[in-house]
């Protein structure tokens, strides 16, 4: 196809494809460099089209970021990269947030990809209220929740045991959580690790914010590993993506599992119905 535009009348018969780039012969789990361009090109081109609104949202696939680097990519990852193409776009800078969705779970996380002994020195009152506030928008204009209510997990043992275990939650997420309650956010107070995630599937938090990446990401793989997504909270566009990287091994033996991608396509299509009726 030559337009977004075109998918209505193939998808009927076919997988419609919009060619963005020259592609070399590509042998299934093997990467290959010279494919580089292509792939920041396909990502710059959905940006685009979901900016202008030929396209109701962007699913993006796993990438191998060390080749994109060999290309000259400068970005620490894919969402990065689209955070910047969307600022280039609207003059307006995103934070992107990361939200894992799956196993009845939504799940923020207030950092990502950073050693553990570093987190204490990057949370702050300040960030954690933006967090808060982009997480509450994005569960009534994406999800449709009209009241949301969302838990802060803490970042120490039993969130800090009233200081005996760390001063994070007392310090840095309280705080937070009274500055976002004097704002009108329904968020709670530091909540136990080992507990929010129980009292979110039990209907008591619509989302749970995490203080780490694994601390949020474990209790959604473990209950559905295969289904989890990947939404960007945060953005002027639609974006979700697999819960899982390039899988290398899997595609050359050809038994690749599309549950992930699957489930990503559904989110976006259901988060750009929902923004449409907000």
């Amino acid at each position: 196809i030559a337009t977004p535009g075109e998918t209505g009348s193939a998808f009927a018969d076919a997988l419609p494809v919009l060619p963005v780039g020259s592609l070399p012969e590509i042998r299934p789990g093997t990467p290959e460099p010279a494919a580089a361009p292509a792939i920041i090109a396909a990502i710059e081109t959905g940006v685009a089209h979901a900016l202008s609104g030929e396209a109701a949202g962007l699913v993006t696939n796993p990438i191998n970021k060390a080749l994109l680097y060999e290309a000259g990519f400068r970005h620490p990852g894919h969402t990065e990269f689209i955070a910047e193409l969307c600022k280039r776009a609207t003059g307006t800078p995103a934070r992107p947030v990361m939200m894992l969705t799956g196993g009845g779970l939504r799940v923020a996380l207030a950092t990502i990809h950073q050693p553990l002994a570093s987190v204490p020195g990057s949370l702050s009152r300040e960030g954690l209220v933006e967090l808060g506030t982009i997480v509450d928008a994005a569960l009534k204009s994406d999800f449709g929740i009209l009241r949301p209510r969302i838990a802060f997990s803490g970042l120490n043992p039993h969130a800090g045991e009233g200081g005996a275990i760390g001063r994070e939650e007392i310090d840095i997420i309280n705080p937070a959580a009274d500055l976002l309650r004097s704002q009108g956010v329904d968020i709670s107070n530091a909540r136990p690790g080992d507990t929010v995630f129980a009292e979110a599937l039990s209907g008591t938090y619509d989302a749970v914010i995490a203080m780490t990446h694994d601390q949020g990401l474990i209790p959604v793989k473990t209950l559905d590993f295969w289904g989890g997504v990947n939404m960007t909270l945060g953005l002027p566009i639609v974006r979700t993506s697999p819960d899982h990287g390039t899988g290398y091994d899997a595609a050359a033996r050809g038994d690749a599992r599309p549950d992930s991608l699957i489930a990503a396509i559904r989110a976006a299509a259901l988060v750009a119905r929902n923004r449409r009726a907000a």
